[in-house]
């Protein structure tokens, strides 16, 4: 079995994330077929499930460093390391999300496309909670997308064509949903791959530590959701919502697409500076 293995860590990057998949899948089924089964309630029931195979996932992860790879400190490896520098880019990193999420809003309010509005729940309630909310989706995703599947492409592809294939994963797993969904949210699929790419951009840069990309995409997500949740704005119509964004979603619209655009130009800057 352990000579198996070994071969495995020699087979082509797709063969190894479909083995890793397939794997995950059958630790995963068995114990989420009986909530699907027995929770009555469709919200606790995707908590409980999305949470189960994300646990089962990192332990997968460290079997699969320890036995591939003979990488036990794997987490290690893919940039997961509780160090100083990690923890100050990480706080940096939710600053940076956070303040470029206001900045988008302030602009297109100074251009009267929105106006400001008191929240319409407990300011501090949402803050707290998208903060939660936002370190939740950074960690889970980036460790999933710049940690996992990035090392799995660079083990086997240049890191032009690693970025890339990074970059358009991320973006296209974001529409696992029905047709009608896919369709109406398709627009933010270019900010997605910017996004995408300024992630990796951002784990090279800091020298594979995956604190600033945690960091930042915890922020993005904790501006949006204390902005959204709170209610804090209101669209005026004065321009197309394809160009603030569809569904009051700034990701969908030319304003989200050219703000991941200056933010994905200036971490290329960053990473290339960093291996010059």
């Amino acid at each position: 079995m352990k000579n198996r293995l070994n071969v495995l860590a020699q087979r082509p990057a797709p063969i190894r994330l479909g083995y890793f998949i397939f794997a995950l899948l059958l630790l995963w089924l068995p114990f989420a077929a009986p909530i699907y089964l027995l929770v009555g309630d469709t919200n606790l029931e995707s908590i409980l499930t999305i949470v189960l195979l994300y646990v089962e996932f990192i332990f997968l992860l460290r079997l699969w460093g320890k036995n591939v790879y003979q990488q036990p400190q794997i987490l290690w490896h893919y940039g997961l390391q509780f160090t100083q520098p990690n923890g100050i880019e990480l706080l940096c990193g939710l600053a940076m999300g956070l303040i470029n999420i206001v900045i988008l809003f302030a602009i297109q309010g100074v251009l009267g496309w929105l106006i400001w509005q008191q929240p319409t729940i407990l300011l501090l309630k949402i803050i707290l909670e998208g903060f939660f909310v936002g370190l939740g989706v950074g960690f889970a995703e980036e460790l999933l997308f710049r940690g996992w599947l990035l090392n799995e492409l660079e083990r086997d592809y240049n890191s032009s064509f690693a970025l890339w294939i990074n970059a358009v994963t991320f973006a296209a797993l974001h529409f696992i949903r029905p047709l009608e969904a896919i369709i109406q949210t398709f627009p933010q699929f270019p900010a997605l791959v910017l996004l995408g790419l300024t992630q990796v951009w951002g784990k090279r840069w800091r020298k594979g530590r995956l604190g600033l990309p945690i960091g930042l995409h915890g922020g993005l997500v904790w501006g949006y959701y204390i902005i959204n949740v709170g209610g804090l704005i209101q669209y005026t119509g004065q321009v197309p919502n394809w160009v603030t964004g569809v569904n009051n979603n700034p990701l969908q619209g030319v304003m989200g697409v050219v703000f991941m655009s200056v933010l994905a130009l200036w971490m290329q800057r960053q990473s290339l500076k960093a291996s010059s």
